[in-house]
């Protein structure tokens, strides 16, 4: 009897909540569909100012063309608190959609063909995710969200991705950001950003093997994104100091662990790569200026050379008010470029052709951030 009333004083309170706050339908817009081989589609994960708990999922049909807003709540009307606060990152892996929600301190797990809820995995202050064969790697603040002269390091969680536990960690440098696997090692780029000016300059470099750290290489201050190239090389940005360290771009090699380019000449927040092509948007902000200096470049990851600076070549970058995400279709080499605009309300996806003209745009949820591809529409 006593089970019988907990039940439905549960139940109860469920229906009370949702009656204050009820599940808002996905929007649904027609921007044009076409054919775009084995990729089905696009999820599009919107951060949500920190604090707001207004992470939201988005999804691309190429089939139908319908851009669908906030999927996740319609799909999840069970999920307590949906998404979470401050959506970090967003992977597919094997029959998996994976979602790092920074603030809400958890990984959220969902199938990959219905956006529906498998479970959730919980790791502090988590930033970004990775794979290789049966574990998910999840780079780690590992303490509060708080600028913090002593605050602890932080480290790498491998997670089993049948069982969705942890089952083991790796301390690292201070504020762990991107992370690239070559071969059996894991490579880390350590901001230091909650240490503020004494910003961490390192990569930390896994064994896979043991799940040691073996080595930290000296790159420079706050290092944030990471991407690998087909010649072995990492591809890693520095954020400077916002004074008088500016941003720009080092090259790393898999071979000898250590730095061989530096590329003073690219800024980066955000890249993205496909084949040779390195796509990279710079939205990089000074305090002695107070202002932004924007580019929209491309990259021959073979030459090493800046091929553009502007692949939007239409004119329409002058709508962007700050852009915020990018990614590249494998198959029809279109540009997706994310705008953020104020930061506390709806952004936008802009879907560019190979040759930079505007294709479609659609209202997304606050802060768009990051585009994975899908290869199975959603059912």
């Amino acid at each position: 009897m006593k089970k019988i009333l907990l039940f439905l004083i549960l139940l109860t309170a469920l229906a009370a909540c949702r009656t204050i706050d009820p599940i808002t339908p996905s929007d649904p817009t027609d921007v044009g569909g076409g054919d775009a081989g084995d990729i089905a589609g696009f999820f599009l994960l919107n951060e949500g100012n920190m604090g707001s708990n207004k992470c939201t999922l988005d999804y691309y049909d190429y089939a139908t063309g319908i851009y669908h807003k906030n999927i996740y709540a319609e799909r999840n009307p069970g999920v307590v608190q949906e998404l979470g606060d401050v959506g970090n990152d967003l992977a597919i892996y094997g029959s998996k959609l994976w979602a790092v929600v920074n603030c809400s301190n958890l990984v959220e797990v969902m199938d990959a063909a219905t956006a529906r809820h498998i479970g959730q995995v919980s790791i502090p202050n988590c930033r970004y995710i990775v794979f290789k064969d049966r574990y998910a790697y999840v780079s780690s603040y590992a303490g509060p969200v708080e600028v913090d002269p002593n605050c602890r390091l932080g480290y790498v969680a491998r997670i089993d991705t049948a069982t969705l536990q942890v089952v083991d960690t790796c301390v690292v440098g201070y504020q762990p950001e991107e992370m690239v696997i070559a071969g059996d090692k894991l490579y880390v780029a350590n901001s230091g950003g909650y240490r503020v000016p004494d910003y961490d300059h390192t990569v930390s470099v896994i064994d896979l093997a043991s799940f040691k750290e073996t080595q930290k290489i000296d790159v420079a201050p706050n290092l944030h994104r990471m991407e690998l190239d087909a010649y072995g090389n990492i591809w890693v940005s520095s954020r400077g100091d916002y004074y008088d360290i500016q941003p720009m771009t080092f090259l790393i090699s898999t071979q000898s662990d250590s730095v061989i380019d530096q590329l003073d000449l690219l800024a980066c927040s955000d890249m993205t790569l496909c084949g040779d092509s390195l796509y990279v948007y710079s939205n990089a902000w000074s305090y002695f200026t107070q202002t932004s200096d924007v580019n929209y470049a491309i990259v021959n990851v073979k030459t090493r050379q800046v091929v553009t600076r502007r692949f939007i070549t239409d004119g329409t970058e002058t709508w962007f008010q700050n852009p915020y995400g990018i990614a590249v279709n494998p198959n029809t080499h279109e540009i997706f470029v994310t705008d953020a605009r104020d930061y506390i309300t709806p952004g936008k996806v802009y879907c560019y052709s190979p040759e930079g003209r505007l294709k479609w745009s659609a209202n997304t949820g606050d802060i768009p951030s990051r585009i994975v591809f899908t290869k199975q529409s959603l059912r």
